[in-house]
């Protein structure tokens, strides 16, 4: 289906990105891999396509290395048909304690590279008559969470530049296009331990999934067995497997759950819809 067109993955050395490197190769892509990874271990990442494929190396929170990315990748390999912007880093705080290089690195990462990406890929596409730009914004695209500022406002940012970017090149035959991905396992969101307000962070779990926020019930003395039954108004949302330290047993009410402020272990979390 893609014979004879050459795609760029930005981020795609691992997670949602390489899964999508590899279904672009397997319709008939020749791939460029982006990531961070030294040269030799990202040209290892990207010979296990299988079809012609390159390794590109670039630091996209450097105006320069995410500006010079697209022709990189043209050396590498060919000209870019099909552009993903998939790179994004992830930090949470409270907006007043955000730190500033915080805030800077994910604007920069999860929506200026982009920017700089399809203004150097676009003409090249326009010239050919054909294009295919995909941006990976999030959830949180649409909606809001709490102590998210930067990524909200990137991935909000992304959304709406897509929109306007595909209105200015539908003419030319290119298509832009956004993807908006609630909860995936991949390792932006397995920081090992969680720290701070369970009740926030179990929250956002249920609001990403679509599950929530609702009602929901939890009978006293679960979590002390290491299990925690979320029975909600559409059936049962099981989280196995998470142990609370320094946090007491949740009290369940028509409004929501409470909990004191404690760690939350996330090693071997497995989330059920039932």
């Amino acid at each position: 289906m893609l014979q004879g067109r050459t795609a760029l993955v930005t981020g795609s050395t691992q997670g949602i990105g390489l899964a999508i490197a590899r279904a672009l190769a397997q319709a008939g892509a020749q791939v460029v891999v982006h990531g961070i990874e030294d040269a030799a271990q990202g040209a290892a990442i990207a010979a296990q396509l299988p079809t012609r494929s390159a390794y590109v190396r670039a630091d996209l929170a450097r105006t320069g290395e995410a500006a010079g990315l697209v022709g990189a990748a043209a050396q590498a390999l060919a000209p870019i048909d099909i552009l993903v912007n998939n790179a994004g880093i992830q930090h949470t705080a409270p907006i007043d304690g955000f730190a500033t290089e915080r805030w800077d690195a994910i604007i920069a990462i999860n929506l200026s590279a982009a920017f700089h990406t399809m203004k150097a890929a676009v003409p090249g596409m326009r010239e050919r008559g054909w294009g295919r730009i995909v941006n990976i914004a999030s959830v949180h695209g649409l909606v809001a969470s709490v102590n998210k500022a930067a990524y909200l406002a990137a991935k909000h940012g992304l959304v709406g530049m897509s929109k306007g970017v595909a209105l200015e090149t539908a003419p030319q035959g290119i298509t832009v296009n956004c993807i908006c991905p609630g909860w995936t396992d991949t390792v932006l969101i397995q920081p090992g331990t969680y720290r701070g307000d369970v009740a926030v962070w179990l929250q956002q779990a249920l609001e990403i999934r679509g599950i929530g926020p609702r009602p929901v019930l939890i009978a006293d003395g679960e979590v002390a067995e290491g299990k925690a039954i979320w029975v909600l108004r559409n059936g049962r949302f099981r989280i196995r497997n998470i142990e609370f330290r320094g946090a007491r047993s949740p009290v369940g009410n028509a409004s929501g759950i409470r909990f004191e402020r404690g760690t939350l272990d996330l090693a071997d979390c497995v989330f059920e819809d039932n």
